[in-house]
């Protein structure tokens, strides 16, 4: 049975700040149920589907992954858990967070150097940008990097 407070998915899409491919995506990656059908084939989103989109896109926002958010949404419903599982979830989150600021710094500074060494003028087969990277020493942690 479909509620009259039901959205189609072009409603929920507009609430919730996204496309309907996104929507699509959701119910095929199992973030979101499949909703109910009316007698004439259309999908019709029950109220806290809006709810559940919303959450992902904060989620996704804050870094969380849609496997993470999977997990998040599935902590909600089993027994036995509570704050300190979600905080421990928020808690490794940011150290993935810090471990990729930190790889990212790394590139930043790998291409300073490289850009630093190229004058901008002459033929580009002469170009140390491109020479350090035929040569495997352009990347942080390389030889020469």
């Amino acid at each position: 049975m479909v509620c009259m407070d039901s959205l189609t998915p072009s409603a929920l899409a507009e609430a919730a700040g996204v496309n309907q491919q996104t929507i699509r995506y959701y119910e095929r990656r199992g973030l979101i149920p499949e909703p109910p059908r009316t007698g004439s084939g259309y999908r019709m989103f029950p109220p806290d589907t809006l709810r559940r989109v919303r959450f992902i896109r904060q989620a996704q926002a804050l870094g969380f992954s849609l496997k993470e958010i999977q997990g998040l949404l599935d902590l909600r419903v089993q027994p036995g858990v509570g704050c300190k599982d979600i905080r421990q979830r928020a808690r490794e989150k940011i150290v993935d967070i810090g471990e990729k600021i930190d790889a990212l710094k790394r590139m930043e500074e790998g291409l300073k150097r490289l850009a630093n060494r190229c004058r901008g003028r002459g033929p580009v087969e002469e170009c140390p940008i491109l020479d350090a990277l035929d040569a495997g020493t352009a990347a942080p942690g390389s030889k020469e990097s």
